[in-house]
């Protein structure tokens, strides 16, 4: 889970997921945004989920952003973020899709429309 920096991790990830290697929720995403449910949380957690956990206390992370904290690969963020979810210690709302692309047109009668009203 800790790692050195420029140097191999200390512990492999695969430890810290206790050996899954596959979420039980293959909905999430690398920008799934993971927030805490509220619950406390149980004694018995892996050290890896209760990092994941404190990390999203008081806010919500998407897994790639829990990664990148925890230096942890965002595979193996998607197997403690699915556990957590699984004990409703976490909640996972979808990324927000794209806004749509804008009408070219539109943009062009706007601007016109600005640069009229500047030189009346």
């Amino acid at each position: 889970m800790t790692g050195r920096r420029g140097g191999r991790p200390l512990v492999p990830a695969y430890l810290s997921t206790g050996g899954v290697a596959r979420p039980s929720r293959p909905h999430l995403e690398r920008l799934t945004v993971l927030s805490g449910s509220g619950q406390p949380a149980p004694t018995e957690l892996p050290a890896a989920q209760l990092a994941l956990l404190d990390a999203l206390f008081g806010g919500s992370l998407t897994v790639l952003e829990a990664a990148v904290l925890l230096e942890l690969p965002v595979s193996a963020v998607r197997v403690l973020a699915a556990g957590l979810l699984d004990r409703g210690l976490a909640l996972a709302r979808a990324p927000i899709p794209p806004a749509e692309r804008f009408d070219p047109d539109l943009l062009k009668r706007v601007a016109d429309g600005l640069r009229a009203l500047k030189h009346t």
